[in-house]
């Protein structure tokens, strides 16, 4: 019979269980990143302080979270 120790049971017991929770974990999280796409009709890029910025309202104005500064989405018409 094999004797082992209680704490490096305990350590086993542990280990045996996260190692699982770890492997669903991961491939949960990769499976989520593939489904994340961005539109590009939600960047918006500051005309005084060139900053750079994500806002999902769909509006034609949008205030810059940096400077506070108004920012006019360009309409773009095709034809």
């Amino acid at each position: 019979m094999i004797s082992i120790d209680f704490s490096n049971a305990i350590a086993l017991g542990i280990l045996l269980f996260l190692i699982p929770i770890l492997c669903v974990w991961l491939f949960h999280r990769k499976q989520k990143d593939k489904d994340l796409t961005l539109d590009p009709k939600f960047i918006w890029f500051c005309s005084i302080c060139t900053y750079t910025y994500i806002n999902t309202k769909e509006e034609v104005i949008s205030v810059c979270p940096r400077c506070g500064c108004y920012n006019k989405r360009e309409v773009t018409s095709s034809g």
